[in-house]
Formats: C-alpha cells, structure tokens, sequence
C-alpha cells in the first residue's frame, strides 16, 4: 500500500476525541504527512470545532474539523477507513461491532479487546464484557512485539500504558528463557494525566501536588493483560506483583522491575539480549545510565536500562515512556503507519 491518497485507509476518525489520549491523537494525525483526520465524534462537543474544543489547535489544519453526533450508527457511515477509538473500556465495543460490520478497521485504545478470555475482563473490570464475540479477532498490539499481526488485523487492540512500560523490556527476556517468571515485582509511576480527562478529588490540584500515592493495590486491572501476554511470551504461567503510584507529574511513566535471570544466566546476557532485539527499532532505546521521564516526553520512546544486582542475584530493569505518547495515542499511531503500509515513524520522528 502506497502513501498516496488513493490509500484507503488514508482518511481516519476519532471517536472520544477532547479525551487527554485523544487530544494527543489529534495532534499527532495535524503532524501526519501521510494520514488526513476527516471526522471526530463527540455528544458533548457536537456541533463544535476541534478548535473551539480544544484551542491549542486554532490555526492549524484540523481547527475547523467539527466535532460530530457519537451515534455508533452514524460513526460507522463516516467516509473514514480506519477509526481510533479513545474510549473508556465498556464503551469502546459497542463503536467498534458496527464499525467492524461497516468494513472499517479500528484501532481501540481502551481495554476492551486486550484480554483473550471474557471471564478474565469480566473478573477485573467488573462486568461482563459487551462484545465477547469479538475477542477472537482481536490483536493486542505492541508493535515492537506484534508487528505482524497488526499488518492483517483490522481490530488492533492497543496495549495500556503501565503494560507498554512492562512488556518492551521483559517479553524478550521470557521469549529467550533468561528470566525466571517467578518472584517479579514491578513498581511503576504515571502521571495524572494516565486517569483520564475527568473531575474526580483524587486528581484536583491540590491533592496530587507535591504528593505521591499507590493505588489499584494489590491487583490492578492492567495486571490482567501484562500477565496474560507475558504468559504468552514466557510459554508458562506469569504471575507478578504490580504495584502503580500517582506520580506528582502531568504526562510520564516510570517502571522498576526486579527480576531474576535463569539459573546459568547473568545480567549481561540479559542485557545483550535487549540490545540485539531492539538494535533496529526506532522507538526504543537502551540505555547506560538510568533513563528519565523528563527526556520522553512529548515523544513514542520507551527508554530501558538493565543493571545487575549481584548481592541479591537479581537484576534491576528500568523503563520510561510517556504514557499518553507510546503508552496510548503514540503507540495508536505507530500501529496505523503499520496496518496502513505507511513508514512506521510517520508523524512520530
């Protein structure tokens, strides 16, 4: 599939998009060289401007997109090829059953279609899962790791952020067999803004301000998918503790996992292990020093460093994204360029 318009898949839409994820979307796809937004969908902005919405767009390409009726039906109609949803999980599958039906391809950023087994959403998300039936066709996607699946599929289920942050780094190691799956703890930060665009006291100012806080202790619900897929990746059972924070910071994720290497296998191995999987991607980086938030942000890099801990026989891996770039809309587009033939770094570099 060429770049040029008569790709069809060049027109997109965003349904949720004056959400933080799709805020970020929309400006990524202003930035694309290849990709043209042609609808957004919204029944609290209908009838408005992207920038009236949203007046960090005012004067540029998108500003004068209008905000559509959200009506599943009337998305599903839109002259777009591909539509991203940036949706809250249980909202998200009814969108995507009539777009499916509709012959388009979605990109789902909520967790409705990351996990394999409705009896799992239904344990972690606390209801039955609105669109079983389409579990089957669904592919979690992380293109480092599912590259492939994603060229085909035209349900792209797009991994979480705290997942993003945990997998890059680990699924090679299991896929090499160089890290015992057991005894895994993971401790990761995210910025308030990873709770979404909403009005809630946990996220005012004046609570999350010079503050910091563990929450979704001791099983939060992105733990269904990480262990699922490492499980995948591992050939046996995962099981680990997942402990996530409030970080005192608007955008930014910071994972620390403690793992230990297989019996005959050292840090270095490990590490020379992430070098040679990620030594052609252009979106992750391996690192000497200890990587930082700060030199992620704005931008889809997941930044990993891996150092050995010898007293404990352990090693200690460190990962960044920012978690509405590669953790949410970032990721999104990345899987895009991917399905739609484009260059993966397209609107991203």
């Amino acid at each position: 599939m060429s770049e040029s318009s008569s790709n069809p898949l060049r027109k997109v839409a965003v349904v949720g998009a004056s959400g933080y994820s799709g805020e970020e979307l929309c400006a990524l796809l202003d930035r694309h060289p290849s990709a043209e937004l042609t609808a957004v969908f919204s029944r609290q902005h209908q009838g408005k401007t992207i920038g009236e919405v949203m007046p960090r767009f005012t004067g540029l390409k998108i500003a004068d997109v209008p905000f559509l009726d959200a009506d599943p039906v009337k998305v599903a109609a839109c002259d777009a090829g591909l539509v991203f949803l940036a949706l809250p999980h249980g909202v998200a599958a009814e969108y995507a059953v009539a777009l499916l039906e509709a012959g388009k391809v979605v990109i789902d950023l909520s967790a409705d279609f990351r996990l394999n087994d409705a009896e799992v959403y239904a344990d972690y998300y606390g209801g039955e899962h609105p669109a079983p039936e389409l579990l089957q066709h669904a592919i979690y996607a992380i293109p480092e790791l599912s590259r492939d699946e994603i060229r085909t599929s035209n349900l792209i289920a797009c991994a979480g952020c705290y997942p993003t942050s945990i997998q890059i780094p680990l699924a090679p190691l299991f896929e090499a067999d160089l890290i015992d799956p057991e005894g895994i703890v993971v401790s990761s930060a995210s910025g308030v803004s990873g709770a979404g665009r909403k009005a809630a006291v946990d996220y005012l100012y004046a609570e999350c301000n010079e503050n910091m806080k563990a929450y979704g202790v001791p099983r939060h619900r992105h733990l269904s998918e990480v262990e699922q897929q490492l499980s995948i990746a591992a050939g046996s059972k995962v099981i680990l503790t997942f402990i996530p924070h409030l970080a005192p910071m608007t955008r930014g994720m910071h994972t620390t996992i403690v793992a230990t290497p297989v019996v005959g296998k050292n840090a270095s191995e490990l590490k020379n292990a992430l070098q040679a999987t990620y030594a052609s991607e252009p979106f992750v980086r391996i690192r000497e020093q200890p990587p930082e938030t700060k030199n992620v942000t704005g931008t889809n890099f997941c930044d990993i460093a891996l150092f050995d801990e010898p007293r404990t026989g352990r090693v200690v891996i460190l990962s960044v994204i920012d978690n509405l770039v590669k953790g949410a809309a970032g990721q999104a587009i990345q899987c895009y360029n991917i399905r739609a033939g484009l260059s993966e770094t397209a609107g991203l570099l």
